[in-house]
């Protein structure tokens, strides 16, 4: 029978989240889809020894990293604790570099990006990693566009995703590339995944509230804002409930939330409709308007500059 070889990159001091996620979702595609080129997953390491992924975790390879000679439909680089040490080490990264050349597409999950930028593989390319390992990698290879905003990006035939979970994200993507989408959903609901997200969405979690802010002022902005997500949030407006100068009023959200009050409300406003289309039945218009949009072609602005889909989208893959 065909198969879909898929290698799986890990070495000492890898996350089992980041591999897991991976065989797990792919393993139960063959399952589930009753695939005719079922993926066959390879769990690869230098030398083929076990990976020590966490106290009390050890994980047996199938196969050393250097005997690996097929030609392979996918290759993923696996992130964790180990990374620094693995991008180091010249031998695995030429291996995962020559992987590259026999695979059809190429992924890292979290700080597995650390190990494709060691390998060139990024240079000219947007990629992402975990958000607290994004500021070093950037630093560390300018050559990369490094986003720490997306849970994933793909950029050509090349995909970095981000922190840990997000690789599940990334493999039902693939399968969805491969098989289509209702197989993707399928899986979702069996991997009991709260939902299959969009790689540009945030990889803070649309719903987490950040915390509120320490100025007085400015938290006072803050919850008037949150209160009337319909109403007048302009920042003259904004400045007259604060009591301030306009200007005075976007020192202060720069300092205190990095960003100026029109930037702070279209971002709420944005994630409040993002919230409604999967919580409600109502038509875009009437998202738009409960939130303070305005109108549905404003809506879809929006929600392609934050998320990077079409809000029709955006519900529609998560319908059911």
């Amino acid at each position: 029978m065909e198969t879909r070889p898929v290698a799986v990159v890990g070495y000492d001091g890898a996350e089992l989240l980041d591999i897991a996620c991976v065989t797990t979702t792919f393993g139960m595609a063959n399952v589930i889809g009753g695939l005719r080129r079922p993926y066959r997953i390879i769990v690869v390491s230098p030398g083929g020894l076990p990976i020590t992924c966490g106290p009390g975790v050890v994980l047996h390879s199938a196969q050393a990293l250097e005997r690996l000679t097929e030609p392979l439909d996918t290759v993923i680089v696996s992130g964790g604790i180990g990374h620094a040490g693995a991008a180091a080490n010249p031998l695995l990264v030429a291996h995962v570099r020559r992987l590259a050349r026999l695979s059809r597409r190429v992924a890292s999950v979290c700080t597995g990006a650390t190990i494709l930028a060691a390998t060139g593989l990024l240079d000219g390319r947007r990629a992402t990693t975990h958000w607290r390992f994004a500021d070093a990698l950037a630093a560390q290879y300018p050559g990369v566009t490094v986003d720490p905003d997306p849970i994933y990006i793909r950029d050509g035939e090349i995909s970095t995703a981000a922190g840990v979970t997000s690789a599940l994200d990334l493999a039902l993507a693939f399968v969805e590339e491969d098989h289509g989408i209702e197989l993707a959903r399928l899986l979702a609901r069996d991997l009991v995944t709260y939902l299959q997200r969009p790689g540009n969405q945030a990889q803070m979690s649309l719903f987490t509230a950040a915390p509120p802010p320490d100025h007085a002022t400015v938290r006072g902005v803050v919850d008037h804002i949150n209160a009337a997500l319909d109403g007048d949030l302009s920042t003259t407006s904004l400045a007259r409930v604060a009591g301030v100068s306009p200007r005075h009023l976007t020192r202060l959200f720069l300092t205190n939330l990095g960003q100026t009050p029109g930037r702070y409300v279209r971002d709420v406003r944005t994630a409040a409709a993002a919230h409604l289309l999967l919580t409600t039945a109502l038509p875009l218009p009437g998202v738009a308007a409960r939130c303070g949009l305005g109108s549905a072609e404003t809506l879809r602005a929006a929600f392609l500059r934050r998320y990077g889909i079409a809000p029709s989208r955006y519900r529609a893959i998560h319908e059911g």
